[in-house]
């Protein structure tokens, strides 16, 4: 059914539904690329001198969408505070080392993704977001183009 808009307001509060879903869509993607890779991290290494508690692996997290203003807004983290209990070292560290390829600060020799940074050159930087948002607007009857 088509709808009548008369000026910029309406055509904002038209589209924001459609915004709010398309961008949970989005930030699902990142948040499965970050726990794949968080898994993949986790895989790269057998530790021999201590028993995981598997917190860094369970610390991704993803918040709904919001409309904030004009735009609508969905944040995927780390949650860093959840990683409490690491020896002689925070969740901040943790999660910088993880970005490193490394274990426990240490170079293992393993091939261990760069957690963080494979994120966001798998979501992002190649343009698969951008490709997703676009299919996703093509999907509910938008002319998209670049």
């Amino acid at each position: 059914m088509a709808k009548h808009i008369s000026n910029m307001n309406e055509l904002q509060a038209a589209l924001m539904p459609t915004m709010v879903k398309m961008v949970d869509v989005l930030a699902k993607r990142v948040y499965e690329t970050l726990n794949y890779l968080l898994q993949e991290y986790y895989n790269s290494y057998d530790p021999k001198s201590y028993r995981r508690q598997y917190v860094f692996l369970r610390s991704a997290v993803k918040v709904e969408p919001k409309i904030k203003g004009n735009k609508v807004v969905a944040s995927v983290y780390i949650d860093t505070d959840s990683m409490n209990n690491y020896y002689n070292a925070t969740g901040v560290q943790v999660a910088e080392w993880s970005n490193q390829g490394l274990h426990g600060g240490l170079d293992t020799g393993s091939k261990a993704p760069h957690v963080w940074d494979d994120t966001m050159d798998e979501t992002v930087n190649n343009g698969t977001l951008l490709k997703m948002a676009m299919e996703y607007l093509k999907s509910k009857g938008f002319s998209v183009r670049i």
